[in-house]
């Protein structure tokens, strides 16, 4: 008897289990970049920065590109577990020469559980970066007197 866990969704394979870690780490950088940021805008708020902007700003605009490479790349991510689940799945009825829920399931399981990862790393990211940029561009302004 087969026994599902969310553990062996993502982490039926090697290369799942890859794109999984992957997207995990992924999504938990974002997030500590994000904290970080909530935590020097909200500082900056306390005790209006002074100085050169571009060198003020700096520290705003740190880590940034981060965001916005985890928005473009987790959802690519996602969707080659996507099509390694459906591959996995078309393999499984080769090899039993029959189509039915047992058979493709699995397959079908994991890829949409390495999309759901995807997104899950990718949304936040790039709201993320849509609003620290924002945000870090409206500081620049205020401090250059735009």
């Amino acid at each position: 008897m087969n026994s599902f866990s969310m553990w062996s969704l993502f982490t039926s394979d090697f290369v799942t289990a890859i794109a999984s870690i992957v997207l995990v780490v992924f999504s938990v950088l974002s997030w500590a970049v994000m904290i970080e940021k909530i935590r020097l805008f909200r500082l900056a708020k306390r005790n209006k920065p002074n100085g050169n902007a571009d060198e003020v700003i700096a520290p705003f605009d740190k880590n940034l590109w981060f965001l916005a490479m985890v928005a473009g790349v987790a959802p690519f991510i996602g969707l080659f577990g996507t099509v390694w689940g459906v591959m996995d799945s078309f393999a499984a009825i080769g090899l039993n020469q029959s189509v039915s829920i047992g058979v493709i399931a699995p397959g079908l399981a994991t890829a949409l559980g390495t999309t759901a990862l995807g997104l899950i790393a990718a949304i936040p990211a790039a709201i993320g970066y849509q609003v620290f940029t924002k945000k870090s561009d409206d500081l620049y302004e205020s401090l250059s007197g735009k």
